[in-house]
């Protein structure tokens, strides 16, 4: 999703991706930039993603296996629920991809379900809590400020 519209205040952008956009155009814009934009996100989407089909998400000590729904730090076993796993395999899945809290609600939980984005940030500090060395400074599970979070490998 990319916004195009005139509301170019700080605020309107962080709601626009704060909603589950990719990206967010003013105007007046460039009929070619909204091209690059749109090839960028496109590439983003198609590169990024590891493929399910490998049935395993590996990040230096960090390994995920799809198949059988485990994870391992430093081949320690770490038990998650079917909601923090999901939700590592959503940001591991996409490395250095910025996730919204709303795009993290849609992909991981159920459309259905009407809570709030808050939920995401718990479970965000309870998976930090298992996998990183240092839940308070993390190094794979980031939070972007204002927009959501991103898993930097």
């Amino acid at each position: 999703v990319i916004m195009l519209t005139a509301r170019g205040e700080v605020t309107d952008r962080i709601v626009g991706l704060e909603v589950g956009a990719d990206d967010y155009v003013t105007k007046p814009f460039s009929p070619r930039e909204v091209v690059a934009r749109v090839r960028a996100v496109l590439r983003r989407a198609s590169s990024d993603r590891v493929p399910l089909e490998t049935g395993e998400i590996v990040h230096g000590d960090l390994r995920i296996d799809l198949r059988r729904h485990e994870v391992s730090v430093r081949g320690r076993p770490v038990r998650l629920t079917r909601k923090e796993f999901d939700l590592l395999a959503a940001l591991a899945g996409a490395p250095g991809t910025t996730f919204s809290r709303s795009r993290l609600l849609e992909d991981v939980w159920d459309f259905a379900w009407h809570g709030d984005a808050a939920t995401v940030t718990v479970h965000a500090r309870r998976l930090r809590e298992k996998i990183e060395d240092d839940p308070s400074h993390p190094r794979h599970l980031v939070t972007v400020w204002g927009v959501g979070y991103r898993f930097d490998p």
